[in-house]
């Protein structure tokens, strides 16, 4: 079964990525399956500086899903270099690393450092967090702003970039267009939905920080993310990448089908920390059950 996946310059494996978050930096999960299983792994996101995150409580439970603010958290960009990045070799997969700032300037530093890393295979600009005060989805709501930020971070690294959308936008594909503007070689999408939840009897929100607002992940998203990717589809011609709410094998070419060439799993991590690992040899299996030999036959087939 070829699994093999052609995201603009950069070939994977197969098309499972661990998505930015629930997966760290690789190296705990290295400890429970060999990373040679997955397409890729895409790093907690880095800021310039170290960031200490949200206050706490950070996180909620909602039906079929999380509601999150963490706040990205992380040790900044000079420790992940001298503390982290030599252990990133023992891991045997392409490496996204995903950055994050608050002003463009900030992104465009971290493109051009990181660069210099040949362990560092592509890049995840991360404009569409909402849970941080400034920048993140600030940008990502913005087409103008999408595409000026691309274009300078194109300007200061060679890497294959690849740009996470916000899904808390009016017209997804706009945005899509602007990356593609600015010089992006992949699209990755979607980032989490803003959302709120409360405790009726003490009238507080549930998380802490930014009035309670948080993003909501899991499998109660899994229907617009996959609406957004389609709609990306048809918009760029861009290779994407898709996340949503994805469990299983069949999630995963549900995505594909839409249009997505890979995928990256986020939430599932967290309720089964094998859940990235299984999903390439589900999928193979599902494939030869429908007596696909190839993967990428299948993207984008889904009937109007």
């Amino acid at each position: 079964m070829d699994l093999s996946v052609k995201l603009g310059p950069l070939a994977l494996k197969n098309p499972v990525i661990a998505a930015s978050g629930t997966f760290g930096f690789g190296l705990d999960f290295a400890e429970l399956f060999s990373p040679s299983l997955l397409g890729g792994i895409v790093l907690k996101s880095l800021t310039r500086e170290p960031r200490i995150g949200n206050p706490a409580p950070r996180i909620a439970e909602t039906p079929s899903g999380l509601l999150n603010s963490i706040g990205l958290e992380n040790p900044g960009l000079d420790r992940f270099v001298s503390d982290v990045l030599p252990s990133l070799s023992m891991l045997d997969t392409r490496i996204f690393a995903s950055i994050a700032g608050g002003k463009p300037g900030e992104f465009v530093h971290l493109a051009s450092a990181l660069s210099e890393h040949r362990r560092i295979d592509a890049l995840e600009l991360n404009v569409s967090c909402p849970n941080q005060a400034e920048g993140g989805m600030a940008f990502g709501t913005s087409p103008k702003a999408v595409e000026s930020l691309v274009t300078q971070v194109r300007k200061a690294t060679k890497l294959p970039l690849a740009v996470k959308l916000t899904p808390n936008v009016t017209d997804i594909a706009e945005v899509a267009r602007a990356a593609e503007a600015g010089g992006a070689d992949i699209i990755s999408l979607v980032n989490t939905f803003l959302g709120l939840m409360v405790d009726w009897r003490k009238r507080t929100p549930q998380i802490a920080g930014l009035r309670g607002r948080g993003g909501v992940s899991g499998p109660a998203i899994k229907p617009m993310a996959l609406r957004m990717v389609r709609d990306v589809f048809k918009a760029v011609r861009l290779p994407l990448i898709g996340m949503g709410g994805i469990s299983c094998a069949s999630d995963a070419l549900e995505f594909i089908v839409a249009g997505a060439s890979a995928v990256q799993v986020g939430t599932a991590n967290l309720t089964n920390p094998m859940a990235c690992a299984e999903l390439p040899a589900e999928m193979a299996r599902l494939l030869e059950s429908e007596c696909i030999s190839s993967l990428s036959s299948l993207v984008g087939t889904l009937a109007d």
